[in-house]
């Protein structure tokens, strides 16, 4: 039986702790990996850029404020608890009126930008 004294014992994630420690908004924070996923919290207020991910669903999971995500036929109000799946190829705009805190689910390697680039591009990969 392993030595438990030098062990230390798993702990859960605390979603909106970690969303709390991210200094800027806009830049998406990895908390997690699931095989290719990766799951990350992110700090949004004000609109996003229109994209798409042509390769890729990608889904938002409300932790605190309300996401708004404006879709080609209209926009969707995502509220505190609540999950939305954008399907791949579909052009998308992420919003908040005041602050929203979000973890995303997408592969590792997703640019939060699509492919349109931009001031709004974010690193990848970075761990919180």
């Amino acid at each position: 039986m392993p030595d438990s004294h030098h062990q230390q014992a798993p702990l859960a994630i605390d979603l909106k702790y970690k969303a709390s420690l991210i200094d800027q908004q806009w830049s998406p924070r990895v908390v997690a990996e699931m095989n290719d996923y990766q799951f990350k919290v992110v700090r949004i207020e004000g609109e996003f850029i229109w994209h798409s991910h042509p390769e890729t669903d990608e889904a938002f999971l409300v932790l605190e404020g309300v996401l708004r995500i404006d879709l080609p036929e209209g926009c969707v109000y995502v509220n505190p608890g609540e999950l939305y799946v954008v399907p791949r190829g579909v052009e998308h705009r992420t919003a908040a009126q005041g602050e929203a805190k979000l973890m995303m689910i997408e592969p590792r390697g997703i640019v939060n930008t699509g492919h349109e680039g931009g001031d709004l591009t974010a690193a990848n990969d970075i761990w919180i």
